[in-house]
Parts: C-alpha cells; structure tokens; sequence
C-alpha cells in the first residue's frame, strides 16, 4: 500500500507512521530522513540538495521530488511506503504526479488547533539527558525537574506558543490545500484525532482496512 500522510503539526502523524510501518512491513519515509540519506551516500541529487542547506537555502521542490523518487527506487518500497511530511504543497503533489509516483491512500489526521496547542505548549524536555514529559499527559514528579536526573526541564523553541501559532499557519495556507487537491482525486481517507493514541490508531487501521 502507497500512502501519504497529512496532518498539522502536533497531530501525531510520526506515531501513526509507525504504527502503519508495524502492522504492514512497509518503510514510512520523511523529507527530512530522505535528505540526510541521499547527501550521506553522496548521490546526485544528495550533492544538489547539500549545496542549498550548506548555503542556507531552502531546496528546491525539483530536487526535494528527485530524491524522493530516488528513494521509492528502493527495494524496500516494492511492497509499498509512507510519504510523511511530502508533499508539503500542491506543487509537490503535481510534481509527484508528474513523475509518475502513484498513491493508493491520503490520510488525513483532523486534530484542532486547539488541541494541538495545548498538546504541544505542554511538553517539557530535560536540558541534561533529554528525556521528555508533558504538564498535562506525562508530568515530572518535581515541577520543572527531570525524574530521571533532577535536571532542569525546558520548554524547545518548536514548543512556544508563538511558534506553535506560525507553523499552525503555514500549514493552513501551504499545506491543508491538498486535504481537497486528493480528496478530488478520491483518495482521501479522514481519521479524527482521538485524545489517546491507541484510539487514533484503530481508527486509522479501520479506515484502511487493514
């Protein structure tokens, strides 16, 4: 099975990659990891890729899609994948459509920007050994200290509330466009965030019937 996973950010798509990844043997594939790996081995579009990073540039979504059929070449992907966090626009959906990458399913993760702003502003990570807690979910013992090491507990820059807002609304414009751009297509499936991940999960399976 082909799949895409959509959601905002805070919505829980790398769990859900995993979970699909467990239950159908098939790799789950980020942007992220897919450039570290093609700039690791080196290869052509790696090297591209490297020169706009090493520039601070954003790279290009020619070479960003390039890589990606580049890693769908692999012998892994034979039985299927999951593309998470690409395409992040409607340009690299065409884009991909372009190139002949076929998708069986869109997966769409609905959790309100709300609830994503709760869940993320809550997280707390320990500035000494990295472990992590949530004021709500997953609370250190100690208010501010780590369980694990007594160090101080912080709050990342991905966890603020302002910066939370901004990447919620770069989202909205650049990427919910394609939650319509595939459901046109009739490939959308919806699966409603639940407050446990357990729960979210199989309905997730369910929708996929798997």
């Amino acid at each position: 099975m082909k799949l895409i996973l959509l959601g905002a950010p805070g919505a829980g798509k790398g769990t859900q990659a995993e979970v699909i990844c467990d239950k159908l043997a098939i790799p789950a594939i980020s942007t992220g990891n897919i450039l570290r790996e093609a700039m690791k081995n080196g290869t052509e579009m790696g090297r591209k890729a490297k020169s706009y990073i090493d520039s601070g540039a954003l790279v290009p979504d020619d070479v960003i899609i390039n890589i990606i059929k580049e890693r769908l070449a692999a012998d892994d992907c034979k039985n299927g994948f999951i593309l998470d966090g690409v395409p992040r626009t409607v340009a690299q959906a065409e884009a991909l459509e372009e190139m002949g990458v076929e998708i069986d399913k869109v997966v769409d993760i609905e959790v309100s920007d709300d609830t994503i702003v709760k869940r993320l502003s809550g997280r707390r990570v320990c500035s000494a050994c990295g472990a992590s807690y949530h004021t709500l979910y997953k609370p250190s013992a100690l208010p501010d200290r780590c369980d694990r090491c007594n160090g101080q507990l912080i709050v990342r820059k991905d966890d603020e509330p302002a910066t939370i807002l901004e990447r919620l609304r770069t989202y909205h414009e650049l990427t919910e466009p394609l939650v319509d751009f595939y459901k046109e297509r009739g490939k959308l499936v919806v699966v409603e965030g639940q407050e446990e991940v357990a729960d979210t999960s199989r309905l997730l399976l369910e929708k996929l019937g798997v």
